[in-house]
């Protein structure tokens, strides 16, 4: 386990200290009214929208500009003659005629010209336009992808960066699970996840093409629901829709479990407890035993029993055990699988 000296030495040589969504929300609550900040992560984890709730629940509208589509002027605002001299007249969605507090919400920042970063500068650090101050109270937040994200981002000056609190956001799981029951995600999609939390997010790939986000996930359960009430939802309308939204290994393995009528996903301590719930399916029981490699791969089945791990792979087939057992020898012996491997490797080895 690395020590605290090695963590600080590992943030200091350009990693980064993750959040989750909830504790930015909780950041953004506690400082935004006086500190600025700027939310990066990939497309589709959640950014705009856990501005704009947490905003909610402070009772403050929430006003945006989305940084691909303005101008320098549509920040600093445009002159006009006050007797002999000039006065620049800020834009009303940053400074509306009333003196009540908002959030203003910057979204796509990084994808902003140099120009029109450049104008946000005063605004970010002073919460000023020009000689125009925002109200007391108001929050500035600011979001966007991150140049690894393949999503036409620029290069942010060092000024621009020294203005804000940068928090990068990560996604968990879990947070996105409570979230998808709240907003009615259908069942099988949280199964899915849950079972499969890797699938829940996906590397951006090299090609524009789908790829699995907690956006598309959501857009995806609201595509189903509208294919159902419509009554032309069956597996050919479900592929098509699960293909173009998802990463193409997630949206294949979705729709293999739903065309085989898999009953409804247990956790997989029952399945180690009980081998004979397993999905009689092929596509359902790799989809349940490639998920258990993944949970001995990270070191999550450490708390069960050795009895229960033995008689587990005894149940299996053959073939299973070796599937399952395949670059992880070592790490199922430790969970107590050993003797069951012994007698795998006789049997084998007499073939």
């Amino acid at each position: 386990m690395p020590s605290a000296h090695d963590t600080d030495a590992s943030l200091a040589f350009g990693q980064t200290a993750p959040v989750t969504l909830r504790q930015a929300a909780t950041l953004i609550r506690a400082m935004a009214h006086e500190q600025s900040f700027l939310l990066l992560a990939p497309p589709g984890v959640g950014k705009s929208d856990i501005v704009f709730q947490v905003a909610r629940e402070a009772g403050l509208p929430c006003r945006s500009l989305l940084g691909t589509q303005i101008a320098p002027e549509d920040v600093s605002g445009v002159p006009r003659i006050v007797g002999e001299r000039s006065v620049f007249c800020p834009p009303r969605a940053l400074l509306p005629e009333n003196a009540e507090p908002f959030c203003l919400f910057l979204d796509e920042l990084p994808a902003c010209a140099p120009d029109v970063q450049k104008a946000f500068y005063s605004l970010l650090l002073e919460r000023r336009i020009g000689e125009f101050a925002l109200p007391r109270g108001t929050w500035v937040v600011a979001a966007g992808n991150r140049m690894q994200d393949r999503a036409l981002v620029r290069a942010m000056s060092s000024a621009l960066v020294n203005r804000v609190t940068v928090l990068h956001v990560r996604v968990d799981t879990d947070e996105w699970l409570q979230w998808a029951a709240v907003h009615g995600v259908r069942p099988e999609i949280r199964r899915f996840v849950s079972s499969m939390p890797e699938s829940l997010v996906r590397p951006v790939p090299e090609d524009p093409v789908p790829f699995s986000t907690p956006r598309a996930w959501a857009a995806l359960s609201r595509s189903l629901d509208l294919a159902e009430s419509a009554g032309v939802l069956d597996a050919t309308t479900r592929r098509a829709l699960a293909f173009g939204r998802l990463s193409p290994e997630d949206a294949a393995m979705f729709c293999a479990l739903a065309e085989e009528s898999l009953t409804p996903l247990r956790e997989l301590g029952d399945y180690l407890r009980e081998p004979d719930t397993l999905p009689q399916g092929e596509s359902g029981r790799w989809f349940v035993l490639d998920c258990m490699r993944q949970h001995v791969r990270e070191g999550r089945l450490e708390a069960v029993e050795p009895a229960v791990i033995d008689r587990f792979m005894r149940a299996l087939p053959d073939e299973h055990q070796l599937q399952v057992l395949t670059d992880l020898v070592d790490r199922w012996a430790e969970l107590g699988a050993e003797d069951a491997m012994f007698e795998l490797l006789g049997r084998v080895a007499q073939v």
